[in-house]
């Protein structure tokens, strides 16, 4: 199951998306994985796109990993989800990291508003084509100042 995630820069954020399952162990090679990029800022704020993956946690899980993070306290942390089960699993993991650090956490059912939250422009799909909707693109190419990391776990 793949699990990406994109650093943009610029806008100061981190996309992140999982296709398919995704586990306990995804999590966390996730986490390890974006932590140990040299590009990676612990006070980038981050949108977790969920639309297009199967979370498989148990809540047990899910209140561990919410006791850790690799973001800062002031990152805010959008997810986009598509299904009752993973809004109210991620709304779950956002009170356990927003007791536990006073970050804030969204939930929301549409790109759009996860945007607006974040503060990023409207059209932006960094995940369309491998490319973020807007800005500067070059033909086959990671656009300037964006990284992208698509390991297969």
């Amino acid at each position: 199951m793949p699990a990406d995630f994109i650093l943009d820069e610029p806008h100061r954020v981190v996309f992140s998306r999982s296709l398919g399952d995704f586990t306990y162990l995804d999590y966390r090679d996730h986490m390890a994985r974006l932590a140990s990029d040299p590009r990676f800022r612990p006070e980038f704020d981050q949108l977790v796109d969920c639309r297009s993956s199967q979370l498989v946690l148990s809540s047990d899980q899910v209140r561990d990993l919410a006791s850790q993070s690799v973001f800062s306290d002031r990152s805010k942390r959008a997810f986009v989800v598509s299904s009752n089960f993973q809004f109210g699993l991620s709304r779950m993991w956002a009170n356990y990291r927003e007791v536990k650090a006073g970050q804030a956490i969204m939930v929301f059912r549409e790109m759009s508003e996860a945007l607006a939250w974040l503060r990023l422009p409207a059209d932006m799909d960094p995940f369309a084509a491998g490319k973020p909707a807007s800005g500067p693109q070059k033909p086959d190419s990671t656009p300037e100042g964006y990284i992208s990391d698509t390991t297969a776990i």
